[in-house]
């Protein structure tokens, strides 16, 4: 089993844009292209949300505000608010990291423009760490009623490496879908809808969600029709900190009311040997009973292998994290409640009972 690391990670914020209605039709280095069509989305109309009510201002506006005020205010700071910023590591890893970012309007389009290689974040990026987006891409975000983030990138998008892509596509998503109005995103260049990436062809469809996933594993399973997908999040580290990275990993098919605890057994298995990921858990540590469901609470029930610190009698804080940030991918399931077989008070490093764990506000942000 692989060395576990732990430091303090680097913290970062991200911050969102304000919804603007223009496209790149008309810009230098797009001559050969046609004007895109009139109808950019069929979702909204994008002339009455401008025009708006003048007392309430306009659907988009107060779509966008309601994104803006999910963010962390800094203590003590109003002009600075704690974002996720999806960006590449050293080793190719989509990876949230907290940034604090000025506090603006336009959360949807700020968070995309931070994302620009070269852009605002450079001087804030950690070592080891890069903005996914070619240098001078510029983008607008329109969000629909529907929950839809219509992206509309510059020519400029297309000028990325091709092994970088679904890794582009996913830190997007990923940023945008932080958002707790944006369900899904689609992608335009020039006004031209997307369906798949420019350079290599990535399926992309109508729109992309988390359900696509992130830094994908197949895994073991060979019928892919048959499988079922889980994210679960596992430690890495660079020279200067430790932090966590989601993985999507095919499975194989569930049962219905079985995924968590399968999404479970694979977080104790541990990444796949060819990452540079790190694992959590002691060798031997199992689900010593199946998960139940209570609500919005998730029981979850461990052997005594999860006993790693204090001479085998504490839960390391890496694995309370990732099992929080694990179980609470779930769609509904809001904490968790942890167990560990013929034991009657399960502690902390510190000494402190561990209570139901909840997701952090932001993944990376406290390490």
């Amino acid at each position: 089993m692989k060395t576990r690391w732990i430091s303090g990670a680097a913290a970062f914020l991200i911050v969102p844009f304000v919804l603007q209605g223009c496209g790149f039709g008309n810009n230098e280095g797009s001559g050969e292209m046609d004007e895109p069509p009139e109808e950019v989305t069929e979702e909204i109309e994008w002339e009455d949300l401008e025009s708006g009510d003048e007392e309430g201002g306009t659907e988009e506006e107060e779509m966008e505000e309601s994104s803006s005020e999910e963010g962390n205010e800094t203590d003590g700071n109003t002009d600075t608010v704690e974002r996720e910023l999806y960006l590449l590591d050293e080793e190719g890893m989509v990876v949230p990291q907290t940034f604090e970012l000025p506090k603006e309007e336009g959360v949807l389009n700020q968070s995309l423009e931070y994302l620009v290689s070269e852009g605002p974040l450079t001087s804030m990026l950690p070592n080891g760490f890069q903005a996914v987006l070619p240098a001078g891409t510029e983008v607008d975000v329109h969000l629909t009623e529907n929950g839809t983030a219509i992206t509309d990138f510059s020519p400029e998008f297309r000028d990325y490496d091709p092994k970088h892509e679904q890794s582009i596509l996913q830190a997007v998503t990923w940023t945008l879908t932080q958002f707790e109005n944006v369900d899904d995103v689609s992608f335009q260049i020039n006004g031209y809808e997307q369906e798949t990436m420019p350079v290599n062809d990535t399926p992309i469809g109508e729109s992309y969600s988390r359900e696509n996933g992130i830094n994908l594993e197949n895994g073991q399973v060979s019928d892919m029709t048959g499988s079922d997908s889980v994210t679960i999040y596992f430690l890495s580290q660079n020279q200067d900190a430790s932090y966590y990275v989601p993985v999507t990993r095919r499975i194989k098919g569930q049962e219905e009311g079985s995924l968590l605890g399968a999404a479970m057994e694979e977080l104790v298995k541990g990444p796949s040997p060819e990452s540079s990921l790190y694992d959590v858990f002691r060798e031997g540590t199992s689900l010593a009973d199946e998960v139940t469901i209570d609500g919005k609470t998730a029981s979850l029930s461990f052997n005594e292998g999860l006993l790693t610190e204090q001479e085998g009698t504490a839960v390391s804080d890496e694995a309370l994290h990732a099992i929080a940030l694990s179980a609470t991918e779930f769609e509904g399931i809001e904490e968790v409640e942890l167990n560990v077989e013929g034991v009657d008070d399960v502690v902390k490093v510190n000494g402190e009972s561990v209570e139901p764990l909840a997701r952090p506000a932001l993944v990376n942000a406290d390490l």
